[in-house]
This record gives structure tokens, sequence and C-alpha cells, in this order.
């Protein structure tokens, strides 16, 4: 993520959020940018800032999902 500073979204991505998501809010919002990168955003502050992914970070980072390297976290 390094050299991607956050943004405030624009007009113009389609945001998903979780199918997971629960009625209290907590989730994040997934979106594909206008320049090929993922957004990643707080679904309770549509307006706030945005991570930024280049593809390559974001499919690192799903790759690490799937082989279940994030499992532990969270969890004491």
């Amino acid at each position: 993520m390094l050299g991607n500073p956050p943004e405030r979204p624009g007009s113009g991505p389609d945001w998903v959020k979780s199918s997971l998501s629960f009625s209290n809010g907590n989730c994040v919002e997934v979106a594909g940018l206008p320049d090929g990168g993922v957004g990643v955003r707080n679904s309770r502050d549509s307006e706030g800032l945005v991570l930024r992914f280049t593809p390559d970070e974001w499919h690192a980072f799903l790759g690490g999902v799937r082989n279940g390297e994030f499992d532990g976290f969270g969890r004491k």
C-alpha cells in the first residue's frame, strides 16, 4: 500500500458490501476504481477516506485470505 495515499471517494465506483454484514453497520465496502485499483472504505462513513490498493496488492491479500493466513486475527 506504500505510495497509495488515502483519498476521498468520488462519484462513479460501485461499492459492494459483504453479504456477511450485520445490521449494526460493522463492515467495509470494496470497489473497483477507475485507475484499475481497488478501494476499501468504512460502510458507516461513505464520505470518509478510502484505502487504495494496486491490483497486485489486492490479489496478494485475497490469496492470503484464501490460504487462511489471517484466520488467527481477532482471536484471543
